[in-house]
């Protein structure tokens, strides 16, 4: 089938229409899912990064007051003793110290910066400005309220230089029965700060950084980096939240930012993860989607192919059986299978091909009954014909006083129109035929004054054959008439019936002047006309044979001018019963 012919068909269409609307509901319902994921992925983001956050800001809660409570702790020791002197305080802050791991250093200075006692016994630094460090100045200049600071190197006391948040608050103690104001300074360890934010990871670049109240930077893994100026973070945007989330677009990549505040102390938990991770995530998805849909548009071809065939492989075979019906193939056609429309479809086809069958057959029928009766009143018109003929003969014999002619000629015309009757049968034997032929040839011999000859030539086994009667009369008649009538010398026929190849075959030949090749083509082309003579007894001799026998029998004619003419008439062979 043509390829253009083949987009055409109700196959095609089918199979087209279902995956182009599969393709079309899927590039929906994808759009529509893609848009429900990115935006549950957002909100999915935001709220996995404000749990997380609320995971750090609560441990670090849990941390700071812990060491809030144990600053309260040192502080209650010292205030509830009404008399303490250095060695007592010294117990005291020993014995918490060795309470917690993280504890680095705990001092008690007097509100002019001197050291009261401190835990480790180390003596310390000098040049430190004491008095002007950020925990020192604000426990003095808010009494009665725990200071955290940011967090710094410890450089009171000697030894190792450890990174600390400091707590510090303005107490009131008694040495000595004397009323002291001072300042009690506890340093705590950073590290466990910086493994509590350490451990946080938002997608893969994602990361927490702490602030406090004025945004200095706490905690920030990244924090060499923010001191070298190698990183920024835009701290101003984030000091106007005290909860929630937003999208920083301030540097090359979009950033989602969560901000949760520890009211206790102002420090603010911040979140920081990439959009590029979500992006990631989507393009996953959006390449999933692709798949799934490609995996679904091989399946819908497939399936809406095998669906399309059910319904368009009837329909194809009933055209196949239109097109036989077009070649005239009206062969019994049975129902087929499909669709109820396509059922009734045959069902209405076969009814309407039986009706033209059988209206074709009638016609056929007519036809040939026609033809027959065509023939059968040609027939009738020649035996008048021949009759008065051979009559005007007859009555020349008899005014010649030639009766034995006479006698033999009307002896030869009964027998002659007795066969012809038959008694109505269309069917006779060969040798009756042959014997019809000879009374034929013996009137014409009598009547032209044995103008011509003839021979009769069958085998006793083909005398019992059976033929269409009156079909070598015409022939003869023919050669006589036609033949020999400008001819010179004597004409001769030979008339044979025999066997041949399953087929009984009639040969007249005669030596008369032959058919011109153009009038020969015309006879066998069935052209002749009628009024030249010759080609139309021919004609319905054959016409006869093929009525009777079919299409694969009738007449064969071969002649040369000057040399005579050969005309063979093939009929099936049947013998007589």
């Amino acid at each position: 089938m043509p390829l253009k012919m083949k987009w055409k068909s109700i196959q095609f269409l089918i199979a087209a229409s279902l995956t182009l609307i599969t393709i079309v509901i899927m590039l929906i319902v994808s759009v529509v899912v893609y848009q429900k994921f990115k935006d549950s992925a957002e909100q999915n983001a935001i709220q996995n990064n404000e749990q997380i956050i609320d995971q750090v800001k609560f441990n670090l809660e849990s941390y700071l007051d812990g060491l809030g409570s144990l600053f309260d702790l040192i502080e209650s020791k010292i205030r509830n003793h009404q008399t303490l002197s250095a060695d007592e305080i010294n117990d005291q802050l020993q014995s918490m110290l060795q309470t917690r791991n993280d504890i680095v250093s705990i001092a008690l200075f007097t509100n002019d910066g001197r050291l009261v006692e401190g835990i480790p016994r180390l003596p310390l630094r000098s040049h430190t400005a004491l008095t002007e460090q950020s925990w020192y100045t604000s426990a003095l200049a808010e009494s009665d309220q725990l200071f955290y600071s940011p967090p710094h190197i410890q450089n009171l006391f000697a030894g190792p230089y450890r990174w600390v948040v400091s707590l510090s608050k303005q107490i009131q103690y008694r040495v000595n029965n004397k009323e002291h104001s001072g300042i009690l300074l506890v340093d705590a360890n950073f590290k466990m700060i910086d493994d509590l934010g350490g451990r946080v990871t938002l997608g893969s670049k994602g990361y927490v950084y702490l602030i406090d109240s004025y945004g200095n930077i706490i905690y920030h893994p990244q924090q060499q980096l923010i001191y070298n100026g190698l990183k920024y973070e835009n701290v101003e945007e984030v000091l106007r939240y005290n909860f929630g989330s937003y999208i920083d677009t301030m540097g090359e990549v979009d950033r989602l930012i969560t901000v949760k505040t520890i009211d206790s102390i102002g420090w603010k938990v911040v979140g920081v993860s990439y959009m590029d991770d979500l992006v990631t995530t989507q393009r996953e998805m959006v390449g999933f989607i692709l798949k799934l849909m490609s995996g679904v548009i091989v399946v819908v071809l497939i399936i809406a192919y095998f669906v399309a065939g059910l319904i368009s492989n009837p329909i194809k075979r009933l055209e196949r059986t239109m097109k036989m019906v077009e070649k005239g193939v009206f062969q019994e056609h049975r129902d087929y299978s499909g669709a109820e429309e396509v059922r009734q479809l045959s069902k209405r086809f076969n009814l309407m091909v039986g009706r033209i069958h059988q209206l074709m057959g009638r016609i056929i029928e007519e036809q040939e009954l026609k033809r027959k009766k065509e023939l059968d009143i040609l027939q009738a018109q020649i035996h008048p014909h021949f009759l008065y003929n051979t009559l005007n003969a007859v009555m020349r014999l008899a005014g010649s006083g030639r009766t034995d002619e006479v006698v033999t000629t009307i002896s030869s015309l009964s027998k002659f129109f007795r066969i012809s009757l038959s008694k109505g049968k269309q069917v006779i034997t060969v040798q009756e035929e042959l014997e019809h032929a000879r009374h034929y040839l013996i009137i014409q011999q009598i009547r032209f004054r044995n103008a011509f000859t003839y021979e009769l030539i069958a085998d006793e086994e083909v005398l019992r054959c059976q033929t269409l009667k009156l079909i070598v009369q015409p022939i003869v008649e023919n050669a006589i008439v036609h033949g020999f009538q400008s001819a010179v010398d004597q004409g001769h026929i030979v008339i044979k019936a025999e066997i041949r190849q399953e087929e009984l075959l009639f040969t007249i030949q005669d030596n008369g002047v032959g058919i011109p090749p153009k009038r020969l083509q015309a006879i066998q082309e069935g052209q002749a006309d009628s009024s030249e003579g010759s080609g139309v007894g021919l004609h319905n001799v054959h016409e006869r044979l093929r009525l009777y026998y079919g299409n694969g029998y009738g007449i064969e004619i071969d002649s040369e001018p000057d040399e005579g003419t050969c005309v063979t008439l093939r009929l099936p062979l049947i013998k007589e019963d």
